[in-house]
């Protein structure tokens, strides 16, 4: 029996946990979140300031802060994403210049900002003026020669070298999660993962600062996929100053969702492509709220790389294209075998990436970064210079490769034989005989296009920041033009057949070739990214071709079928799987006749769960449970022998509980009785006092009975982003299922090794 006064004093005991105690409802690093508590956890809070805004105006003008909060925080990632983004840009321009010549006026002009100012700068030469100068005429006085040529080349190979190991001992020494594109790291940390320090301060300014050093080195990499890595780093920094967002990490990801639009925004210029990627290719959870403040953020980060105007064109891009002919119906024809070569390109690439990739973590490759690093930009800027379509930025060849050939265009591209009897609008050139320039142009564009398809394979996936969209484009925009040129000139030599006669007569300009480049430019992305929606509206938005929806259209649905055929994972996805994050796809389908009980642990011959009852454990044993297992969390029962369930106790917070209540509560010792109800248990006079940990207990966790088909538990893990779920016959627990045994069985169902599922 217990006496009246043990009574009246452990039932006046207080609760301790009625008020929050540091660190409870965070994450340990690696683990995934709770999206259910955090959902709940938000509205509590809601519900909270909407109660107390009613008291008096002060709380009333703090609950109108808390509604705006979400909007200035999209205001200042905006303003800080579009700053960033046209601060590398302009440091890009000036840096890959840099590895030709320098500026004798300010060396901190880049080539064409150096011809802007000089008065002696003519038409004709417009890339030659006084105040520029190459290597070889500034140490040697030489403009021309084989001496001239060699010493350009070396200085060319010496800039992409100091470049190239700067960028990758910054990343080494400084911040090992700036490497890489981001975007799977960014996918699998929105899907409800946590990767401390992935979006963190230091990684923000390598990032920025090596995303300059190594698109200007001239590799094989653009500056578009990291960005978005940049604008969510951008984003969180920003959360973190707002307790809403700060203190529940499932509003915090509705943040990196925005941020993430905003990152492609700034990358393309692209503000509404960039809120449909967020939405198709990045977000896990993209409620309405957040679609309008994606778009938000995605215009003040266009509005802010507009007023900096890096490409000094009043663009957000450097492709911007105006074309003046239609596209005809005959044309889809090559427009949709462009689209089989983006396929076919997507998936070679993305098996030859992956088994590099697979090759560098198992192999003594992965030990020596920097060196990898040194020995690709050493092969990129040997082989590259030689060739005038490899030698120049990623950004600039494909804006060559874009353009439509005007009067005043001075590219080899455009080298045609003129009538000179031509007597025709600037804009309307007709379609003429290719000349000696155009078919140089076409052996050399060849002869890229084989070392892009090579050396991207090599250089995507090193330890330094590395963008897929830029190179993919150029490698479809190179296919595009040739193809373009032989339709074109198909076109005029043989104007009589059939499927020309109809609607390309003599004299008339038919065949724009640069189509053709933009159309193999959003196949190709297409082809590696799997994305469809997204990048039509990026490529008309980056181009100005909103004329050209049904091309751009045809082909990115055509290199998404082909790239599908062979495999249903994009370059993003197999990235994911190759890191062992445990993310779960929406797009994958589960559709194995499997039940609970056959993925549930404990199995046969194992272990009985480890379980805490609700009254009848102390301090010690949960200590002891908890330095013996590394479970995530325990399942609370009614006794051992009944194992009637009620409720779910997270690992963290027991010890956390437990470390203040000895800290804050008198009486609490290693013997003292835990207990998860309402009222305390009935204990000896003498006894310790006992701990009540009623308030971390989750009253409500998931449950399914042991014979739920799997198809329906892997669609309840995907739409409600649970972190475990309880399996349970009549109101008793049988067991549990983790979202890592629910990959596992995926993988094992896919005959995948179900051991590459790393974290927890």
């Amino acid at each position: 029996m217990v006496s009246p006064g043990v009574m009246s004093i452990s039932g006046n005991l207080m609760d301790f946990l009625d008020e929050p105690f540091p660190d409870v409802g965070t994450y340990e690093d690696f683990h995934t979140i709770d999206w259910l508590r955090e959902k709940s956890r938000d509205t509590d809070r809601h519900r909270k300031i909407t109660s107390k805004s009613k008291e008096s105006i002060w709380e009333f003008i703090k609950s109108l802060l808390d509604a705006w909060s979400g909007w200035v925080v999209m205001l200042l990632i905006g303003l800080l994403a579009g700053t960033l983004a046209g601060v590398i840009d302009l440091a890009v321009d000036w840096m890959t210049d840099l590895k030709e010549g320098v500026c004798l006026s300010a060396f901190w002009y880049s080539h064409e900002q150096c011809c802007w100012t000089s008065n002696e700068t003519t038409f004709e030469d417009r890339d030659k003026c006084p105040l520029w100068q190459k290597w070889s005429e500034l140490l040697v006085n030489q403009s021309e020669g084989a001496s001239a040529y060699i010493l350009n080349y070396l200085m060319y190979i010496l800039w992409a070298l100091l470049f190239a190991f700067l960028a990758v001992s910054l990343v080494r020494v400084f911040a090992p999660y700036a490497c890489g594109s981001g975007i799977p790291e960014i996918k699998t940390i929105l899907s409800g993962f946590i990767i401390r320090g992935y979006l963190g301060k230091w990684t923000l300014l390598i990032k920025t600062v090596t995303l300059v050093l190594v698109v200007s080195s001239g590799l094989s990499l653009g500056k578009e996929g990291p960005l978005v890595h940049v604008a969510c780093c951008c984003g969180n920094f920003f959360s973190s100053l707002f307790s809403k967002y700060s203190k529940n990490e499932g509003k915090r990801r509705e943040v990196l969702s925005a941020a993430a639009a905003a990152g492609v925004s700034v990358a393309f210029g692209a503000p509404i492509g960039g809120v449909l990627f967020s939405l198709e290719e990045v977000s896990y959870y993209f409620p309405l709220k957040t679609l309008w403040r994606s778009f938000f953020a995605a215009l003040v980060a266009a509005f802010t790389l507009r007023s900096i105007n890096p490409f000094g064109n009043s663009r957000l891009v450097l492709f911007y294209v105006e074309y003046h002919t239609p596209w005809y119906m005959a044309e889809l024809f090559p427009f949709i075998l462009l689209g089989v070569f983006g396929g076919l390109w997507g998936t070679l690439f993305t098996r030859c990436n992956i088994a590099w990739c697979r090759r560098r973590k198992t192999t003594r490759l992965g030990k020596y970064p920097v060196l990898e690093v040194i020995v690709v930009t050493a092969i990129t800027a040997i082989i590259a210079y030689p060739n005038p379509y490899t030698r120049q930025s990623t950004s600039e060849l494909i804006s060559e490769l874009f353009n439509d050939c005007g009067a005043l265009e001075s590219s080899q591209l455009c080298d045609y034989i003129n009538d000179p009897n031509m007597t025709r609008p600037v804009d309307d050139i007709p379609d003429r005989p290719a000349g000696i320039g155009v078919y140089t142009a076409m052996w050399q564009l060849a002869l890229a296009l084989i070392f892009k398809i090579v050396i991207t394979i090599f250089t995507f996936g090193m330890k330094i920041p590395s963008g897929l969209f830029i190179p993919s484009m150029a490698v479809g925009a190179m296919a595009g033009r040739m193809v373009g040129i032989g339709v074109e000139q198909l076109a005029y030599h043989h104007h009589d057949w059939i499927i020309f006669r109809n609607w390309c007569r003599p004299g008339a300009d038919c065949v724009t070739p640069g189509l053709y480049a933009m159309v193999g430019a959003a196949a190709c992305l297409g082809g590696v990214t799997r994305m469809t929606v997204s990048l039509v509206v990026i490529m008309f938005e980056l181009t100005g071709g909103l004329e050209y929806i049904v091309p751009l259209m045809a082909a990115a649905v055509t290199s998404k079928w082909v790239a599908d055929a062979f495999g249903k994972e994009g370059i993003y996805e197999a990235h994911i799987h190759l890191n062992g994050y445990p993310f779960l796809d929406v797009k994958d389908e589960f559709t194995h006749r499997t039940l609970a009980t056959d993925v549930m642990r404990p199995r046969r011959g194992e272990p009985p769960l480890s379980v805490l009852t609700q009254d009848s454990m102390t301090v010690e044993d949960v200590e002891t449970l908890i330095k013996e297992t590394d479970y995530n969390g325990f399942p609370v029962v009614v006794s051992r022998d009944s194992e009637r369930l009620i409720g779910f106790a997270q690992r963290r917070e027991l010890i956390l509980a437990i470390k203040n209540a000895r800290q804050r509560q008198e009486g609490i010792v290693s013997n003292s009785i835990m207990y998860f109800t309402e009222e305390p248990p009935e204990l000896p006079a003498n006894s310790p006092h006992p701990l009540k940990l009623r308030r971390i207990l989750n009253l409500s966790p998931f449950t399914v009975t042991d014979h739920t088909p799997m198809e329906t538990v892997v669609d309840i893990f995907r739409k409600l982003g649970l972190r475990q779920c309880l399996v349970t016959r009549s109101g008793r627990l049988l067991g549990i299922i983790t979202k890592k045994d629910v990959l596992r069985h995926m993988a094992q169902m896919a005959n995948q090794d179900p051991e590459s599922i790393m974290f927890n």
